[in-house]
């Protein structure tokens, strides 16, 4: 059978576009077929259910109309009679559908027109529909491609098969593009949107420099050395923590290359952007001391409850390890993950001596001794009347110049003191309204009620409610500013382990929860605790399988 020019054409144009868009030919074949009923519609009328067919091997187009079978004719543009149905079909039952064969049409002007919208918008959802199916999992991947046009900042990317866009704040500062340019760019999001796929790419983001090093240094892509931490001032500089698996490797030395060259190639991507390389430790102290390179430090001192570190450097390092504008301790701070607090030499010794000065004159206050005694217990490092009442009398009575009854008497004092301030808690402890019952909760002083009744905290149902954040703050980072938020704990020595522990015995006595509730879920915690340690034990177990048949000689060669 001979195939008509027309026929041919058909299949062409859909070859065509199908290339073109990088679609299927069957979806460019199935949109014909939707214009041509849409075209069909409005020739025998909107109201007639019409379906189109083109064979996907000859062109062939066949046209029919779809009545269905019904009792009693109500639109006799789609229904039809079950007595007149039986006429053309013996076997016809009610709810069938018979065809009835159309001639073909010639398409006019405006069905032509709305043909082609109709064909045009399919082979566009098609071809995002293809897009982000291909680009939804290469998230994390560096993707090359050609400026296509730069719109308010704003640089559009033409990746051969889809579109991507650079946002101005994910460009690296003072650099531009023109059309035309190659790019390398990180894909950090890929979101279907109202107007299709929307893929965005980034050249600020930490990962494309982790990305950029795995292309640089082999023993990154092979996993011998991993990459740990990055911290990025995208354009200015940045710090980057490797360790390696094989001690035999230098992590440091393999990511600079020989005469840096492996370090360099990332900085010329990254238009000059410094870069530290730093040897990763689980010694949190050893790490703060390499993050602040190249300045010197004294003394690190770390606050564990609230992620804190402080850090005591040279007077005359002070600029240094700051750094301009903070660069140096930011970005220290970011590639740890701890707030990092500098103080010189000078400061640190003021702030001690004031320290001394407060705790002698607490001291002195409390317990009505002289100013010689309270400086004896200040410089001893009893920095609270609670230690000094509660300690073994015989520390206090081995301190030169005292003895046991000088122990004693100053023991006496500091109890006597903490119980009449332990009163004054209490007396304003139930003036704010605060109940007696919050006293059964494990860990609790008058203090802590004090504060409590001053956030409306007064029951043990407004406890039960409460989270750890609520007692014991939080941090925020946003755009490498940390802001530390304060809980109602929060100048009490209370981890957030133990408030947690609180606020489950709140919930306890106030019968949110109940120790079979608990129980359960430490089951279900220690069942999840093996499975994982299973898994983990089974890949050990196969890696040092593969890595002895790796090492046998006799094994035979992949």
């Amino acid at each position: 059978m001979a195939v008509s020019a027309n026929r041919l054409e058909l299949l062409q144009i859909a070859d065509a576009v199908a290339r073109e868009k990088s679609i299927d030919r069957m979806i460019v074949i199935e949109a014909m077929q939707d214009a041509i009923q849409k075209a069909a519609r409005s020739r025998y009328g909107a109201e007639t259910e019409i379906r189109a067919e083109i064979n996907p091997s000859t062109g062939e187009l066949r046209m029919w109309r779809l009545l269905e079978v019904v009792e009693e004719v109500e639109e006799y543009s789609r229904q039809i009679s079950l007595e007149e149905a039986k006429l053309r079909n013996a076997d016809a039952k009610l709810s069938d559908f018979i065809t009835e064969p159309l001639p073909p049409i010639e398409f006019g002007r405006i069905a032509a027109q709305s043909a082609k919208q109709v064909i045009v918008q399919k082979v566009r959802d098609a071809e995002r529909e293809r897009m982000y199916d291909e680009f939804k999992d290469r998230l994390g991947e560096v993707i090359n491609g050609t400026v296509k046009r730069v719109e308010y900042g704003n640089v559009i990317v033409d990746l051969g098969r889809g579109e991507a866009i650079i946002r101005r704040d994910e460009l690296i500062p003072r650099e531009t593009f023109r059309y035309g340019d190659r790019v390398r760019a990180y894909i950090h999001d890929v979101r279907q949107e109202q107007r299709g796929p929307q893929i965005f790419l980034s050249r600020t983001h930490p990962q494309f420099m982790a990305k950029l090093f795995m292309q640089e240094v082999p023993e990154i892509y092979d996993g011998v050395i991993n990459i740990r931490s990055i911290a990025r001032d995208p354009g200015s500089r940045a710090k980057i923590a490797v360790v390696s698996n094989d001690s035999s490797i230098d992590p440091v030395g393999a990511c600079v290359g020989m005469r840096g060259s492996r370090v360099q190639a990332v900085v010329n991507e990254l238009q000059g952007e410094k870069i530290d390389i730093i040897p990763w430790t689980e010694t949190l102290p050893d790490l703060v001391v390499s993050a602040l390179q190249p300045a010197e430090v004294v003394k690190v001192v770390l606050d564990e409850q609230a992620e804190r570190i402080e850090v005591v450097v040279p007077d005359e390092q002070l600029s240094l390890a700051i750094g301009r504008r903070g660069q140096n301790v930011r970005l220290a701070s970011q590639l740890i993950g701890w707030d990092i607090d500098i103080l010189t030499e000078q400061e640190e010794s003021e702030r001690r001596q004031k320290e001394f000065v407060e705790r002698s004159e607490l001291f002195m206050n409390a317990m009505n001794v002289d100013e010689m005694v309270a400086q004896l217990l200040a410089s001893e490092g009893f920095s609270s009347l609670e230690e000094v009442a509660y300690v073994e009398p015989i520390e206090i009575a081995s301190i030169e110049g005292f003895d046991e009854t000088t122990a004693a008497e100053i023991q006496a004092r500091a109890a006597e003191y903490l119980e009449q301030a332990e009163r004054e808690r209490d007396e304003e402890r139930k003036k704010l309204g605060v109940e007696d019952e919050l006293y059964e909760i494990p860990g609790i002083t008058g203090a802590m009620l004090v504060a409590l009744g001053k956030e409306e905290i007064k029951n043990i149902e407004d406890f039960a409610g409460c989270a750890a954040d609520d007692l014991v703050g939080w941090t925020e980072k946003k755009d490498g500013e940390v802001k530390r938020f304060e809980g109602t704990f929060s100048e009490f020595p209370v981890s957030r382990e133990e408030a947690e522990e609180m606020i489950m015995s709140a919930r306890l006595k106030a019968g949110w929860v109940t120790l079979d509730d608990l129980s359960a879920e430490e089951g279900e915690e220690e069942a999840l605790d093996g499975a994982n340690e299973t898994i983990a034990e089974e890949a050990v177990e196969d890696e040092a399988e593969a890595v002895a048949v790796s090492q046998d000689p006799t094994s035979p060669a992949e």
